[in-house]
């Protein structure tokens, strides 16, 4: 299929999204940019955080691996065990976590360190967040764009630098004024183009393999597709440690990351944002499993025109497809051309909702937490807009240093250092805020809280190196971060006082 046409779809699609963020930014202010004024429609919040969550991720690499067997991680339906964790987490953020942010009024969630233990903690989770959202945003982001620059840019000659820059002057543009206000409605619409992208294409594959939903799961089961449950204890996908690290790693990136609460407390009423959670939560569980099918349908397509899986790979015409790059390229070579922009259009349906977010939560994150512009009575709403737009344009710059950095790395499963990642950085935040919400002991306001905060990841990294040698062959897995949350919590508990007897 022509490149051009197809370049031609995202660019139309880009237009439409900058009218909608002209629409929605009109009289928007500062409190519009970080929480939507507190008066965002619960229903268009949970719908839009479903491809928040998701990403390009999901659209590219969760498929791939039903049939990647070189992940022992990520075996056929293994990765469902990660996403009935994901489910029990967000219960929890909507019962422990939402009715502390609500009831402390927060714009920035890192503001509760700052009541709860000082400046120095305050400014700790903050920059942990920032780090954490940079990397796993980023990472998000380069798979998609990187999927864009191999099946069409690069054959109507664009580098890849030029089109990382281009997209992120897309992203930009159309967040610059509306922040939150503008994309509760962006997301929704790109929402609703990545689900109708995935369902079209798995009803067209099972149509065309004359495959009803009962014959579909047997053919999957039948070529080891649909193994849900790894119950090897030593292995890194043994599914108490994919259960329970899912649910650390949803508390970690949703319930303490400032991107995701910040569309939840943009609600008015909190149990309208609990509403948003709940319902959410459970679209995800058949959202990621319609995924899943679909990668289960790819290989199996696959399969049936001449492919050959062999060692790992899976090679059609030559070329191995196996892991990220089975999705587009069999819906952009071997599925017939409505397919295919159907795919594009879902595509960067999936690469917006994670990048646009990220970059207002980020902006607005340094804005209030570490330039406390939001409480500076010297400041006038123009200069603190100023200082908005300059910070805004920084953490762009900051995407894409970070995403030639994973062009570099150039790794075929994004998914799985996403997850990896997320164990270093957001364990520190998940040890903070349980710090903060199961004891009453005080910090004290040193430096020593962030130092132990550091210190902990990099503990978990040389365990996680040496876990087979030092544990009888245990292998650590997503509950990397319940253990790095653990050694900052069991860190902060010897640094911590008394609290002070009220008189």
């Amino acid at each position: 299929m022509s490149p051009l046409l197809l370049f031609a779809f995202v660019i139309g699609y880009f237009l439409l999204l900058l009218g909608v963020a002209y629409r929605t930014s009109r009289n928007s202010d500062n409190d519009s940019f970080f929480i939507g004024n507190r008066n965002s429609n619960w229903m268009l919040v949970a719908f839009g955080m479903i491809g928040t969550s998701l990403s390009g991720v999901t659209f590219v690499s969760v498929p791939g691996t039903v049939g990647d067997f070189a992940g022992e991680s990520h075996k056929a339906f293994n990765y469902y065990q990660v996403v009935i964790g994901y489910f029990i987490g967000y219960f929890l953020i909507a019962f422990i976590l939402l009715p502390l942010y609500y009831r402390l009024q927060l714009t920035s969630i890192y503001n509760y360190l700052q009541t709860r233990f000082g400046k120095i903690a305050y400014k700790t989770g903050s920059l942990f967040f920032i780090i954490s959202r940079t990397i796993g945003a980023t990472a998000r982001l380069y798979l998609v764009i990187n999927v864009l620059q191999i099946f069409i840019l690069d054959d109507i000659g664009v580098p890849f630098f030029i089109t990382a820059v281009v997209i992120l002057i897309m992203i930009l543009l159309y967040t610059f004024e509306g922040g939150v206000k503008t994309i509760v409605y962006t997301d929704t619409l790109q929402t609703t183009f990545m689900l109708l992208g995935m369902v079209i294409c798995i009803a067209y594959i099972m149509h065309h393999l004359h495959f009803s939903f009962s014959s579909t799961m047997h053919s999957l089961n039948q070529k080891g597709y649909t193994q849900l449950l790894n119950t090897d204890m030593k292995s890194k996908g043994f599914f108490l440690k994919q259960i329970i690290g899912g649910m650390f790693i949803t508390i970690g990136m949703t319930g303490l990351d400032q991107e995701m609460m910040q569309k939840n407390i943009s609600v008015k009423k909190l149990k309208d944002s609990q509403k948003n959670m709940i319902s959410f939560s459970v679209t995800l569980l058949i959202v990621n499993f319609l995924f899943l099918l679909l990668g289960g349908l790819l290989y199996i397509y696959a399969l049936s025109n001449n492919a050959t899986y062999d060692n790992h790979q899976l090679l059609m015409n030559g070329k191995n497809i196996i892991g990220d790059d089975i999705f587009p390229n069999i819906a952009l070579h071997y599925l017939p051309k409505a397919i295919a922009i159907i795919f594009i259009i879902g595509l960067i349906s999936a690469l917006f909702p994670s990048a646009d977010g990220a970059l207002t939560a980020l902006t607005s994150s340094f804005c209030i937490d570490m330039l406390g512009i939001k409480r500076n009575p010297n400041l006038s709403e123009q200069q603190k807009k100023r200082i908005r737009m300059t910070v805004h344009f920084s953490f762009a710059l900051a995407f894409l240093f970070c995403i030639l950095i994973f062009k570099w790395i150039n790794n075929k499963s994004i998914i799985n250092i996403i997850l990896d990642l997320a164990g270093y950085t957001y364990g520190p935040l998940l040890g903070l805020f349980g710090f903060g919400i199961f004891s009453k002991r005080s910090l004290p306001e040193t430096w020593l809280t962030t130092a132990i905060c550091l210190l902990a990841p990099g503990i978990c990294y040389v365990l996680s190196k040496n876990s087979s040698s030092w544990f009888n062959g245990y292998q650590i897995g997503y509950e990397l971060l319940l253990i790095d949350g653990m050694l900052t919590y069991l860190g902060l508990l010897i640094i911590s006082k008394k609290p002070i007897a009220a008189n």
